[in-house]
């Protein structure tokens, strides 16, 4: 069983930057794959970005490319998700998400899931 609790959403100017957290806890957490998924109002929920166990290798949804990075911190068993030149339809819920086994862009596969941390985005 793996806990996730997500932190750093806000409300942020259009072009401004926020880094979103998700502390892990529970057995053996640094040996999952994470990800990133967000759900604005009125829209599914859809893939934003996710790593792989030891962080080597990351990928990002279209929108997001070269705007967002996502690390991890094994020994802090924290992931993070630095959003930089947000824009307002970056607004949204965004979720952490944990997964046994290889990284993974679908969110029916995952495992584990925080509560959400919004994220405003104003123009």
């Amino acid at each position: 069983q793996v806990q996730l609790v997500e932190s750093g959403g806000g409300l942020v100017q259009a072009g401004g930057s926020l880094r979103l957290s998700c502390a892990a806890s529970g057995r053996a957490s640094s040996s999952y794959a994470m990800g990133w998924f967000r759900q604005a109002p009125g829209k599914e929920r859809e893939f934003v970005s996710a790593i792989s166990r030891g962080g080597g290798n990351t990928y990002y949804a279209d929108p997001v490319k070269g705007r967002f990075t996502i690390s991890r911190d094994n020994a802090k068993t924290t992931v993070y998700l630095q959003m930089n030149s947000l824009k307002p339809e970056d607004t949204a819920l965004y979720y952490c998400a944990a997964r046994q086994g290889a990284t993974s862009l679908l969110m029916r596969q995952y495992d584990y899931w925080g509560q959400g941390t919004q994220v405003t985005v104003s123009s």
